[in-house]
């Protein structure tokens, strides 16, 4: 058996499934995964994939002419989900799981809907990972709140689960094209930035002064304390229900909302 090592994200899950493919060690000998295993096996041969984005964008482009978008897009949401340990123990590694699912898909005729075979544990445990991290996305396009800094620039932070970034860029670069905004990802220490008028990127923030982060504007400010004085004024304080709230609005999204930073 053949183990591949990729990095866990789009462009290294990619890069493995480019190499295993190229390998042709045929597929039923390979294995995908992004965890390090505990203990190494004498009848396993283990090869490091370093990410390659030429090789992932070959992969990415294969896929969405052979899939669709709606398919890819499951895909690559997929392998944003995070990756728990149990994945270890009893639970398909997602890189395997995507791989198998990418060998099934092009050996159909209607590549696009390969998802429909629940039946095949790796296409299902790829369905589950990429609900996971597209209810997330979901979530956060409702939740997410920009702030803008004494420089002009729209910034929101968030703290998800999932790697959600890409999805986040995409939606608010189509939606806010003539503003620059960053939506940094605190868990990760990724950043989207988006210069106006152009597309988005994503980025490292090794070099990000974050102090800078909580320098807001006078006019966001002001706009904060009318918000959140209008969020009191509206509060029926025998109607309060914080278990309700809690399960409408989860604890880890609160924190980067305004008017939960408060209490």
């Amino acid at each position: 058996m053949y183990m591949f090592l990729c990095e866990d994200s789009i462009d290294g899950i990619f890069t493995g499934v480019y190499d295993a493919w190229a390998s042709r060690y045929g597929h039923a000998n390979i294995s995908l995964t992004t965890l390090a295993p505990e203990n190494y096996s004498l009848f396993h041969e283990y090869i490091n994939v370093p990410t390659d984005f030429d090789k992932s964008s070959k992969v990415a482009r294969t896929l969405l002419k052979r899939m669709g978008e709606e398919t890819y897009t499951e895909i690559c949401q997929a392998a944003s989900a995070l990756e728990t340990f149990s994945a270890r123990k009893n639970v398909m590694n997602k890189a395997d799981a995507i791989y198998k699912t990418i060998v099934l898909a092009l050996s159909l005729t209607d590549s696009g809907k390969v998802l429909n075979y629940l039946g095949e544990p790796y296409v299902n445990r790829v369905f589950q990972l990429s609900r996971c991290t597209g209810n997330e996305a979901h979530h956060l396009l409702g939740f997410l709140r920009f702030q803008e800094l004494e420089n002009g620039i729209l910034f929101a932070k968030i703290h998800p689960k999932n790697d959600v970034l890409p999805f986040l860029g995409e939606h608010f670069a189509d939606r806010l094209p003539h503003e620059n905004f960053m939506i940094y990802d605190e868990n990760r220490h990724l950043a989207v930035l988006h210069p106006k008028e152009k597309g988005f990127f994503i980025t490292d923030t090794k070099e990000l002064h974050i102090e800078m982060l909580n320098r807001f504007s006078l006019e966001e400010r002001e706009y904060q304390k009318l918000w959140c004085s209008f969020f009191d004024s509206i509060a029926i304080e025998a109607r309060v229900n914080l278990k309700l709230q809690n399960q409408n609005l989860p604890k880890r999204f609160q924190q980067d909302i305004v008017e939960f930073q408060r209490q």
